[in-house]
């Protein structure tokens, strides 16, 4: 029986709690998950490939089918290299839609042989995004609800001297 692969890719700039309810889901569907980091050159983002990795991997441990990846370029080449045949995106809210249903028709024609599956966090998520989260943190504001407490940690190391 083929084994299935999926990618969830995103800028986890940093991970949240809404990123791990939808990979914590994905596990129990997939055979495999692969967190994919975005290498985006026009996003300026505050923690480094390395930062973003350590806590994804922090918070993964217990899932034996996660692992974590990063790329530059295109998605669907990259989930070709992977073998992957899923792309998993996450819906937060109705305004999300419409760019997230262009990039799955897009990814369809250039790779049909990948699936673009789209995944509601839990309603306690949905508003939920990273750079939320930053603003929070850099205004020193309670984050606990929002992100790990590695995660947290890692916000407040941040921005501890700003402000």
């Amino acid at each position: 029986m083929k084994k299935i692969i999926a990618l969830y890719p995103g800028t986890f700039d940093p991970i949240t709690n809404g990123h791990l309810d939808i990979i914590e889901r994905a596990s129990s569907l997939f055979d495999r998950v692969i967190v994919t980091i975005a290498l985006n050159s026009s996003k300026k983002p505050l923690f480094s490939e390395d930062e973003r990795k350590e806590m994804i991997l922090q918070e993964l441990k217990k899932h034996k089918n996660v692992e974590v990846g990063a790329f530059r370029g295109l998605l669907v080449e990259y989930a070709k290299k992977k073998k992957a045949s899923v792309i998993i995106r996450g819906l937060r809210a109705i305004s999300d839609y419409e760019y997230e249903f262009q990039m799955a028709l897009t990814n369809r024609k250039i790779s049909p042989e990948v699936t673009t599956m789209f995944m509601m966090p839990n309603e306690k998520y949905t508003y939920l995004n990273s750079t939320l989260v930053k603003e929070l943190a850099a205004f020193k504001g309670n984050i606990k609800c929002f992100v790990p407490k590695f995660v947290e940690k890692k916000l407040r190391e941040k921005f501890k001297n700003r402000l």
